[in-house]
């Protein structure tokens, strides 16, 4: 049996995501052993309704942002008796399991083998982003896989770990964006093993993916270069 559990984040006032957790839940609940969600407390009643049904323990806090969020998801879990873990953004992990399920299963079943497994995304998987996600990551991932020494994606919103790398990460998270500072935690304050996967699975749909406010062309770049700028610092800093 595998006993790694998920743990994962969400802020979906909408409910945009229900109707594909109902056709997923039977696949998450063979996957993990356990399901542990932060949601924001803005997140639709009906989806936070439809996870309780389907197993999920569920945490609703503020609207803080993405690294606020992971933080209290991994606090969360680790309130639990789970060995290793799979981190993933909560749209991703049903892309994921709505078109590669086989593959989801193959990585998680593989994760207790590892401290601390990044995964990224194929070219093919990569390419199917909008091109200010595409270009900006570039520099992201060119930064981040020169301070870790290695080639790697780190911005495609998974990653799994074992309990020990899940707690010394909880002791040392502190950044504004987590994906890079998360395995720079494990690779230079823990001194433990970083590897990297490609899967397929971490494409990108604009249904499920997309955000949902509406911004000009321009502001769309400058958010992502932003984004860029902050976890690029978080690679270089982070443990030093």
């Amino acid at each position: 049996m595998n006993y790694t559990g998920l743990v994962c984040i969400t802020h979906d006032p909408n409910g945009k995501n229900t109707s594909l957790l109902k056709k997923l839940s039977p696949i998450l609940n063979q996957v993990y052993s356990d399901l542990f969600i932060t949601v924001s407390e803005v997140t639709d009643k009906d989806l936070i309704h439809e996870l309780e049904r389907n197993g999920f323990n569920i945490k609703v806090i503020p609207k803080k942002g993405a690294a606020h969020a992971r933080r209290e998801v991994l606090k969360f879990g680790l309130q639990g008796s789970n060995e290793s873990f799979h981190y993933c953004d909560f749209d991703r992990l049903l892309t994921w399991a709505d078109k590669y399920d086989y593959e989801l299963i193959n990585i998680v079943n593989d994760i207790p083998n590892h401290d601390y497994m990044i995964l990224g995304r194929t070219e093919r998987a990569l390419n199917t982003h909008p091109i200010e996600w595409i270009e900006t990551e570039k520099i992201t991932n060119r930064v981040f896989s020169l301070e870790l020494g290695q080639e790697a994606d780190v911005t495609a919103g998974s990653c799994g770990f074992s309990r020990q790398c899940a707690q010394l990460i909880s002791e040392n998270s502190k950044d504004n964006m987590t994906d890079a500072e998360w395995p720079m935690i494990v690779h230079r304050i823990g001194n433990l093993k970083i590897e990297y996967r490609a899967v397929e699975g971490l494409e990108y749909n604009e249904d499920i993916n997309g955000i949902t406010s509406q911004i000009s062309e321009s502001e769309k770049w400058l958010g992502r270069v932003k984004l860029c700028h902050i976890i690029c610092e978080s690679a270089i800093n982070t443990g030093r």
